[in-house]
């Protein structure tokens, strides 16, 4: 069903893109860690592989299946590297009591 022809294909290769993007919001969410992005996307479609395995009972050989995957594994982890770095590298406040006139 994935194809760039067809219109379903098409449209089934843009879910997956979006997949990843929600996923990558959720990495920010739930992980919190730049250098574990990496290793819960890959988890993420490894199981996703997993069960497409067993659903359809052969390994997925197509080009395109395999192409939309490490694209989207690709964006996952990027984004939500991304997203989480820049919420480890703000600043930490030094003087959070506040100021008294003395």
């Amino acid at each position: 069903i994935l194809g760039f022809s067809t219109p379903p294909g098409r449209l089934s290769m843009m879910a997956f893109v979006l997949n990843a993007l929600t996923c990558a919001l959720g990495l920010l969410y739930f992980i919190r860690r730049g250098k574990q992005c990496l290793d819960f996307t890959v988890t993420v479609h490894f199981f996703h592989l997993l069960g497409c395995w067993i659903y359809n009972s052969h390994f997925p050989s197509t080009l395109t299946w395999w192409l939309v995957h490490i694209v989207c594994t690709a964006l996952m982890a990027a984004i939500g590297e991304y997203l989480c770095m820049r919420i480890e590298l703000r600043e930490i406040p030094l003087n959070s009591a506040p100021k008294s006139n003395v």
